[in-house]
């Protein structure tokens, strides 16, 4: 490498380390909608992470008597109020639902970063088994974009399997790669991305490098082929990186984390199936 793009990817990764938090969280702090709006009964919960920050939530209890608890890690822009809506269909049929943010999001204190979010995350698992109203043995995860490496990472980095079954919708295989895959698309940038990814990004705590430890707890990854913000590729490679027993749908057209709120409801009903078969012991 000459002396003159030496000093190029210099410049570039000196600019590029200040940039990479907030590539990767975009918290607001806006109220986007609330389940009462749609008929929906909720507690905001606070709870602490295991540092000490105050985190927020709602939990909205099972229409009925609940099947099982879905724990809700949301993507990596706006907060829990703009995307419980990818989850608002669940109390209905028959689960009671856990969303939170984030430190940094919404209500939640502090400022976002790979590690506090990574503790925030086993933080949610923790508060929910602890709910006198939750049975710990029917607890279920759904992890969407960003949501779904925070959700792999945390389960990964527990010596116990806490919960039943684990859906990962529109998730990315490693920070380094989808960072890659974004210079990609930037000329100034593209001939870099290869050692840009490594000296500005770390993929610690990556989901796809761990997702092999969640075995034997079933696993399905949901993918749309024509996802504009994160490429099929990455649902693919967690796919083959993950053990047995593991399920891939592809969603033919499908943008990035469409697939709950689809018009085609064969996908939520995918969903279903697959927790109901796991919390009844069958794979």
């Amino acid at each position: 490498m000459n002396r003159c793009a030496a000093m190029t990817m210099l410049t570039i990764t000196l600019l590029g380390s200040g940039c990479v938090n907030r590539m990767f969280y975009y918290p607001t702090a806006d109220v986007y909608d609330v389940p009462s709006r749609h008929g929906l009964p909720y507690e905001p919960v606070d709870f602490f992470s295991r540092d000490g920050t105050r985190l927020t939530g709602w939990f909205l209890p099972a229409t009925g008597e609940p099947r099982g608890t879905v724990v809700h890690y949301h993507g990596n822009a706006q907060n829990l109020t703009a995307h419980f809506a990818f989850v608002s269909w669940l109390p209905r049929e028959g689960f009671n639902v856990f969303v939170f943010d984030y430190r940094g999001y919404g209500r939640s204190e502090g400022v976002p970063d790979r590690r506090g979010v990574h503790e925030d995350g086993l933080a949610a698992l923790d508060y929910v088994m602890k709910r006198p109203d939750v049975h710990p043995e029917r607890v279920v995860v759904l992890g969407q974009s960003l949501g779904g490496a925070v959700a792999v990472a945390a389960l990964a980095s527990r010596s116990e399997r806490p919960v039943k079954a684990v859906v990962i919708d529109s998730s990315f295989y490693s920070y380094q790669r989808i960072v890659r895959d974004k210079i990609r698309g930037i000329p100034v940038l593209s001939w870099f991305r290869w050692p840009l990814s490594w000296l500005v990004v770390s993929n610690r705590r990556s989901p796809g490098p761990v997702i092999h430890h969640l075995a034997p707890i079933p696993l399905l990854v949901i993918h749309g082929t024509d996802d504009e913000v994160i490429p099929p590729a990455h649902g693919r490679k967690l796919f083959e990186a993950a053990g047995e027993p593991k399920t891939l749908v592809m969603v033919p057209g499908g943008r990035h984390t469409d697939a709950l709120v689809h018009p085609d409801p064969r996908y939520r009903k995918q969903v279903v199936d697959f927790f109901m078969r796991a919390l009844n012991g069958r794979r």
